[in-house]
């Protein structure tokens, strides 16, 4: 009996990933599971770039309101969502399509969790002490030396993460891309075939700075403003999610409109350049050049390897 198939698709934020997903799983009569650390977030959804209401509705989609703002995603809890969701679809004779740009949960669904990388009290109250003088883009500026994967995908100011990296290389000798880099027993089994949407920087730009523009004048500061006056503010800032931050900011007149995109834009740039390396790195994958072809081009060359 063949193994079951899974097909993924990934790629930076902006990328076109979300369409040429929607056009895979049509075509091979296959069901959606998110894949995007944001998107499972049932609260949030102009500023995750979500399927479309119509798309959701035209087929079915899995895990991309699984979770409500306060709940903590970790790579461990995608991983064991993704082996139900995709179990069910297996059942009904259909193939799962994962889509999304989050590099650690498809591997952690891919290829299942190591074992935990150690800690180590001492050490981390020692980089914690060295953060508060250095400040952390001088840990992260030592992290690229010695875990250069792990540094690419942290932003220089990500405080908690840049040191827990550091405590793990202090504490074990090996860096944290060690410990995720550990084969497992997959986590969904089958044979999957993963596909990743790449434009070209300038053409990535272009998106980003069109999306952004959607974003602000289809709902994203009525819908923050909403989850303000729901109580959600303090778990929507706990988040820090790109674009929800500077609507926050714009209610709270710390920015103007015109600010708030610019700094949206400048930080999904920053996230999708550490999305690619990620990518480029970290995964295996059949690279597709999406351009200005739309779904169109990489649907049917992901066709064509499908066979």
């Amino acid at each position: 009996m063949d193994a079951p198939r899974i097909v993924a698709v990934v790629g930076a934020t902006a990328t076109g990933k979300t369409d040429l997903g929607e056009a895979l799983a049509a075509s091979l009569g296959g069901e959606v599971v998110c894949a995007d650390s944001r998107q499972v977030f049932r609260e949030l959804e102009v500023g995750t770039g979500k399927p479309a209401p119509a798309d959701r509705a035209a087929r079915p989609h899995h895990l991309f309101d699984a979770l409500s703002l306060g709940d903590r995603p970790s790579a461990g809890w995608y991983a064991s969502a993704a082996v139900i969701a995709c179990r069910d679809i297996h059942s009904r004779g259909r193939t799962p399509v994962l889509v999304g740009g989050s590099g650690l949960w498809l591997r952690a669904a891919q290829h299942g969790l190591s074992g935990e990388p150690p800690h180590d009290p001492q050490v981390r109250a020692r980089l914690q002490a060295e953060l508060e003088r250095d400040g952390p883009e001088a840990l992260h500026a030592r992290l690229v030396l010695v875990d250069p994967a792990t540094a690419a995908r942290l932003s220089p100011r990500d405080r908690q993460r840049i040191t827990r990296a550091l405590e793990v290389h202090e504490a074990s000798g090996r860096p944290l891309s060690w410990w995720h880099g550990r084969q497992g027993e997959p986590a969904v089994a089958g044979e999957w075939r993963v596909f990743e949407l790449t434009l070209t920087l300038h053409q990535l730009d272009e998106r980003i700075a069109r999306r952004t523009r959607w974003m602000f004048e289809t709902g994203l500061v009525e819908e923050t403003r909403a989850l303000v006056g729901a109580g959600g503010e303090p778990a929507l800032r706990a988040l820090r999610a790109v674009g929800y931050d500077e609507a926050l900011e714009l209610l709270a007149g710390r920015l103007t409109r015109a600010e708030a995109e610019e700094r949206t834009n400048l930080r999904t740039r920053q996230l999708a350049k550490r999305q690619r390396t990620w990518f480029r790195h970290q995964v295996e994958a059949v690279r597709l050049e999406g351009g200005g072809r739309g779904a169109a081009g990489p649907l049917q060359e992901a066709l064509a390897l499908l066979g």
